[in-house]
C-alpha cells in the first residue's frame, strides 16, 4: 500500500507522519541548517526533505480549508453543504 498524496504527477509523496509530525520533524532541519555545522552534501539532502515535508503540509492545510469551506457553505435552500467525510482523502 503505497502512502503517496493524490497531487497527480509531480507531487510531494506523504510518507504518512501527520501534519503535526512533519511540522516538527521541519523545525528540526532548520535547525540544522541555521547551525551551519553540516557538509554541503547533508545539507542539501536535508533541505530536499524539507522541501518535500513543506509541499506536502501545504497540501493537507490546502485540503483542510477546502473542508472547512465546505462545511460553512450553504445551498440554494439554506442547508449546509457537506459530503460523508473520506479520512483516506484527508490525510
Amino acid at each position: 500500500m503505497s502512502h503517496a498524496s493524490k497531487g497527480g504527477p509531480g507531487a510531494p509523496a506523504d510518507d504518512g507522519r501527520s501534519f503535526e509530525e512533519a511540522v516538527r520533524r521541519l523545525g528540526q532541519i532548520v535547525e540544522q541548517l541555521e547551525g551551519g555545522d553540516l557538509p554541503l552534501e547533508a545539507s542539501l539532502t536535508l533541505f530536499e526533505e524539507g522541501v518535500k515535508l513543506a509541499r506536502v503540509s501545504q497540501q493537507r492545510l490546502d485540503r483542510a480549508e477546502r473542508r472547512i469551506e465546505e462545511l460553512l457553505g450553504e445551498g440554494d435552500d439554506g442547508e449546509p453543504l457537506v459530503r460523508p467525510f473520506d479520512a483516506k482523502l484527508e490525510g
